[in-house]
């Protein structure tokens, strides 16, 4: 019975000091994961400090002495002004920064200065600026005023369309000014289409559109003209000015596309015995460039009572001492007397063959099966070779280099067809 007694206080006691024992092991196994994975909190001075932009200083000498001896530690120099960030009570790190780390701007260089200072990170808006085009504002001298209208061919329908958009400048007989504008489909006279009056003003705003219904096969031989006129206070009708604005292939290709041109007066003199032929000259000293725009002609005494199958154009020559030197040609123009050109030609001249270089310009009548007949010939160049306006006409192009002169010249023929 002693035995059994002794037996359960031994065993009691066994497991008591196992008991403790085990105790002991978990509370040092536990201090030192504690001190392993533990992590040193910031000062509150310190936190403060870095939020105000202050860098933290490196490691001192007594953390450097804590790390294990043997191991060589060198900071790189491009590492040296980075920051040092703690990560336990014996280690340090530097803080990580941005890999793609935005560029310091530099400041804006004022306009006295901008040719000087090479600006990196800033865009210069001068160098986006886009040139403003001049020409559609700027009104010449002598300028009776200026249309702007759009033209577009449906190829498929057969319809031609044009807009009236606006006209500036108007120059008026009187004021208040009230125009309206008057489209004709050339060679048709009788036929037109009319735009509202509007009254009291000189640059009137129309926005309206019309619609002419043209062959495709016709539609190159056809001219637009825009009459403007003012209606005065009795409802009488003033002619200001017109346009005329040949409808061809290149023109009415692709969309609907803004034009302007310039108005014209109209010719009130008679048309001579054989017609009229109006063009420009220009020459340009610095090319040696001589340009001739054929604009129209009047009056034509076709030799055909069917003119259906008659077509008229100009053939323009360069002459030097009399000699062919170089001839063009404009698109032929069916059915009209009074046919509309518009085409520019170039030629090579040099300054010193002007005073023996001459132009001929001859209207050509073609029938179907027939060969070409001469309504009339203009002749423009010097004293040797021309007289009266057509020696004005030339010599106020020398005398007003790289500008347009435009004038009107009788036809004249050398022999009877």
């Amino acid at each position: 019975m002693e035995e059994q007694v002794a037996l359960v206080i031994g065993g009691i006691l066994g497991g008591l000091l196992l008991l403790l024992l085990l105790m002991v092991v978990s509370r040092c196994l536990w201090k030192r994961l504690r001190a392993t994975f533990a992590y040193e909190e910031l000062s509150g001075t310190t936190a403060a400090s870095s939020t105000q932009g202050h860098k933290l200083c490196p490691p001192d000498a007594r953390t450097q002495a804590s790390r294990p001896p043997g191991v060589p530690f060198v900071v790189p120099p491009s590492l040296q002004s980075q920051d040092w960030v703690p990560l336990s009570s014996r280690e340090w790190a530097q803080a990580p920064q941005d890999p793609c780390p935005a560029p310091e701007l530099l400041p804006h260089a004022t306009r006295s200065n901008l040719g000087d200072a090479c600006v990196v990170g800033t865009i210069n808006p001068e160098l986006y600026k886009i040139p403003e085009d001049k020409s559609e504002t700027h009104f010449p001298e002598g300028c009776l005023g200026r249309l702007w209208f759009s033209v577009e061919y449906q190829q498929q329908a057969e319809r031609l369309l044009v807009g009236l958009i606006q006209a500036q400048r108007l120059q008026a007989p009187s004021e208040p000014c009230s125009p309206l504008v008057k489209l004709h489909l050339l060679p048709d006279e009788r036929r037109f289409r009319q735009s509202k009056t509007k009254c009291g003003t000189t640059s009137p705003q129309f926005d309206e559109h019309f619609i002419f219904q043209v062959p495709s096969k016709s539609i190159t031989q056809r001219v637009l003209r825009f009459s403007v006129y003012h209606v005065d206070r009795q409802r009488k009708h003033q002619l200001l000015g017109q346009v005329l604005f040949p409808l061809k292939t290149e023109t009415l290709a692709g969309d609907c596309r803004l034009i302007w041109r310039d108005l014209e007066a109209e010719s009130l003199e008679s048309p001579s015995k054989f017609g009229d032929l109006q063009f420009c000259l220009s020459y340009n000293d610095c090319l040696n460039r001589l340009t001739v725009i054929v604009l129209r002609a009047k009056g034509l005494q076709l030799l055909q009572d069917d003119t259906s199958f008659v077509s008229v154009l100009v053939k323009v020559s360069l002459m030097n001492h009399n000699k062919f030197v170089k001839c063009k040609k404009t698109l032929a123009v069916l059915g009209s007397a009074n046919p509309v050109y518009s085409e520019t030609f170039s030629f090579k001249a040099d300054p010193a063959e002007l005073d023996t270089a001459s132009l001929s310009l001859t209207v050509l009548q073609r029938a179907k099966g027939d060969r070409s007949r001469e309504l009339g010939r203009v002749v423009v160049g010097p004293y040797m070779y021309a007289r009266g306006k057509e020696l004005e006409h030339w010599n106020e192009m020398l005398s007003k280099p790289k500008e347009l002169v435009r004038r009107w010249h009788a036809l004249c023929r050398t022999t009877e067809p």
